[in-house]
């Protein structure tokens, strides 16, 4: 009889832990896709598959070759993949085609968490952290850039056929669009709803180069055209007289002569990143956010593509309270803590009426002094309130329940950059790599608390 893999690794081990964590989950949506009549090629079981990317995520191993590697090699991994070995192309492919599960997985460890009472809300604090993408910074093209480099993908593909077949092919491009200019107000809200509706129905990204950057292109003029639109509702509303309240405006608006091509860069590699400013400068990337609970819960964790905190305040509790309704959990946060990126005071007012306590620092922690412009009204009542003993206390515990989650996650495990393309792929990504930090943390807790 082979030997119980079991019995060589000690007790209490991560991997035994897992294996037990795995099948207090619900993993319908893993086994619902698969055939039941035992056509095809018998499939890796789905259980051992789930967990064995959990266990390697939470070893900070993310590379589908060197967990292939180490289902050979470790002893650990022996143990999850019951001895089996699925090669790198198996995991690649487990982990796209179950894109939207493994990102589900968070709110099954969630359900584990509040079991043992480590997902207590009475105090949660929200930050971002800036993650790379799977994509360099010089990959960001105009729009002329990318009509070039289409035509140079098509003359290639003419060569090519020219040397094999003898006949020639062309290619053209549409006629170029107008871009961006004008009126601030009316082109970010318009912007902001063409980012949503992108967050709500994410793409995957195409594999091949030449598609694209044809979806790079695409986008630019979606986006240009989403912005000429807007540009001639704000001038129809200006030339109706009067504002939303009926006041009457003044002169009417200097008409804005469009110029002749889409404004702005798209990344050809991964067109849903951006180049935002991180602490160390700009990187091609996501903003990464996450609320944290005073165990180190994470409770949600969403991505975003615009590099500033501001804005996300309100939809991260949001997020927050849709997880642990998901979970089960009747508790709501009380208190929220967050940088001074996160004030945005509509939303605090929001939060406020809602019964949940905002305290934000109106300055940053680099600043002398106060914000030119930020002073009275309620940027003097919130440095009043964390001044005081138990603002000042709640307001210190930020730092020590968030920050070193993502200290954590990017240098001792390695997570500091996305391996898939696209924004589903990295929200799903992002939402493993917080499900393993919860795991992590409610083993430990058990381990502790089978010592005391």
């Amino acid at each position: 009889m082979p030997p119980n893999l079991r019995d060589w690794v000690p007790e209490g081990h991560l991997a035994d832990f897992l294996l037990d964590a795995v099948e207090e989950m619900n993993l319908d949506a893993f086994y619902a896709v698969y055939r039941a009549d035992g056509h095809g090629r018998p499939a890796y079981e789905p259980r051992m598959m789930v967990a064995l990317v959990l266990y390697a995520y939470c070893r900070g191993m993310r590379s589908s070759r060197a967990i292939e590697r180490a289902c050979f090699e470790d002893i650990a991994f022996r143990l999850i993949a019951a001895n089996e070995q699925p090669d790198h192309a198996t995991i690649a492919r487990f982990r796209v085609r179950f894109e939207d599960a493994l990102a589900d997985l968070f709110t099954e460890v969630l359900v584990l968490c509040a079991e043992e009472g480590m997902a207590s809300v009475g105090v949660v604090a929200v930050d971002g952290t800036k993650l790379h993408a799977n994509a360099s910074r010089d990959a960001n093209l105009d729009y002329e850039q990318i009509a070039k480099r289409i035509l140079e993908e098509a003359a290639e593909i003419d060569a090519r056929e020219d040397e094999r077949y003898g006949a020639a092919r062309g290619d053209e491009l549409p006629p170029t669009l107008a871009r961006r200019e004008g009126r601030r107000a009316w082109l970010r809200e318009r912007r902001q709803r063409l980012e949503n509706e992108r967050a709500a129905n994410p793409k995957p990204v195409p594999r091949s180069r030449p598609k694209r950057l044809h979806e790079a292109k695409r986008r630019l003029e979606e986006e240009h055209q989403a912005e000429c639109e807007a540009n001639a509702d704000y001038e129809a509303y200006r030339a109706g007289g009067v504002d939303k309240t009926g006041r009457r405006f003044g002169r009417p608006p200097n008409p804005v002569q469009m110029p002749a091509t889409p404004e702005g860069k798209m990344n050809t590699t991964d067109p849903d990143s951006r180049l935002i400013k991180a602490r160390r400068g700009f990187v091609q990337g996501y903003n990464a956010q996450a609320v944290v609970n005073e165990h180190g819960i994470v409770i949600a964790a969403e991505i975003r593509t615009e590099g500033a905190d501001f804005g996300h305040l309100e939809p991260m509790l949001d997020a927050a309270r849709r997880e642990l309704q998901a979970a089960g959990i009747d508790e709501q946060p009380e208190v929220a803590l967050a940088d001074a990126g996160y004030w945005h005071q509509p939303q605090m007012e929001s939060l406020v009426s809602q019964g949940i306590q905002v305290l934000i620092r109106p300055d940053g922690d680099q600043r002398n002094g106060t914000r030119p412009g930020w002073n009275g009204g309620y940027y003097a009542f919130m440095r009043r309130v964390l001044q005081t003993e138990l603002g000042a206390s709640l307001y210190r515990k930020r730092k020590t329940m968030i920050e070193p989650i993502f200290g954590d996650t990017k240098y001792n495990r390695r997570a500091d950059r996305f391996q898939r393309r696209g924004r589903g792929a990295a929200r799903s990504e992002w939402r493993l790599i917080t499900a393993t930090n919860n795991l992590l943390k409610l083993h430990r807790h058990r381990i502790a608390t089978a010592a005391a």
